[in-house]
């Protein structure tokens, strides 16, 4: 007789399929909440774009645009200011052209510093907040001219009592004694007295500077006239003023392109003309306190 183990049914493991877990309802709320705000952040993002955008197109009135123009001094390049290279078309004796290309521009500075005493005493009225300055120099480079500008916080009222009471300025890179023609004049869009004063660049003495007008008559005699030295001093005192006007009335605080004749009929242009760089550049003469060019003004050195 014998005895065997009955054989009972096959053990198998349960079914452990994974089930995939129940999601809180909270949690979708969270993320559904939390697109939602993105998207909201986004489109915020995207219209103040728009908004701000649309506000530096706008054109600025003429009372705020003169209250902007007081702070030019330091929120422009200095070669927007004063371009390393003026082209002056028709701005020489009889009609012709010239070109003057920078040698010597100095740091902005305070008004007791690169004012004279009778200026000082003219500016106390209006008040003084910066003096910037520049030399130029012809292509022949016989002649130098110094640019300045004097910056005021002063309104317009206040700006027109200056008109017809300026007298000679002093030059930047060399001496009173040597000053031959000079300019100077009142901006109407800015609070900003831009003047110019040029000499010969070998340093010869000279008497009083006389007014560049009375030099550019056409019965006018002497070395300073026939030199045209009165020309060189009207005509880039109107290029920097031309400049300033611009970027007064700009709503992004940038130069107003100037079309010329030439730029106009494409089969006459000049490309030297519309590229300073282009142009060569001659070399710089000897002068008194010539110094290197700085590559902003105080606000980019900041």
């Amino acid at each position: 007789m014998s005895t065997s183990t009955p054989h009972g049914g096959v053990l198998t493991a349960p079914d452990r399929t994974p089930v995939p877990p129940r999601r809180r309802r909270g949690t979708v709320l969270a993320a559904a909440l939390c697109g939602l705000l993105g998207l909201g952040l986004t489109g915020a993002a995207g219209y103040k774009a728009v908004t701000d955008h649309r506000a530096a197109q706008r054109a600025l009135t003429p009372e705020a645009a003169y209250r902007k123009a007081a702070s030019l001094w330091h929120s422009t390049p200095v070669d927007t200011l004063f371009p390393p290279v003026l082209d002056g078309q028709d701005a020489g004796p009889g009609g012709a052209d010239r070109t003057w290309t920078r040698i010597a521009p100095a740091a902005d500075a305070d008004c007791t510093e690169a004012l004279a005493a009778d200026w000082q005493a003219l500016f106390a009225e209006t008040g003084c907040t910066r003096v910037l300055r520049a030399t130029y120099t012809d292509a022949t480079r016989s002649s130098l001219v110094t640019v300045g500008m004097v910056f005021t916080p002063a309104d317009a009222t206040a700006m027109d009592s200056l008109r017809g009471r300026l007298t000679a300025p002093t030059g930047y890179g060399f001496p009173d004694n040597r000053r031959a023609a000079w300019t100077a004049s009142v901006l109407a869009e800015a609070p900003v007295v831009v003047y110019t004063v040029s000499a010969f660049a070998d340093g010869r003495r000279l008497g009083a500077p006389s007014p560049a007008e009375d030099k550019m008559a056409e019965d006018a005699r002497g070395r300073v006239a026939k030199a045209g030295l009165g020309h060189e001093a009207k005509a880039v005192a109107d290029l920097i003023e031309r400049t300033l006007r611009g970027l007064a009335v700009s709503p992004q605080g940038r130069p107003v392109p100037r079309t010329s004749p030439a730029s106009q009929d494409p089969q006459t242009a000049d490309p030297q003309a519309s590229d300073p760089q282009a142009s060569q550049t001659p070399q710089t003469p000897q002068t008194p306190q010539t110094q290197q060019a700085p590559t902003a003004t105080r606000e980019a050195a900041r």
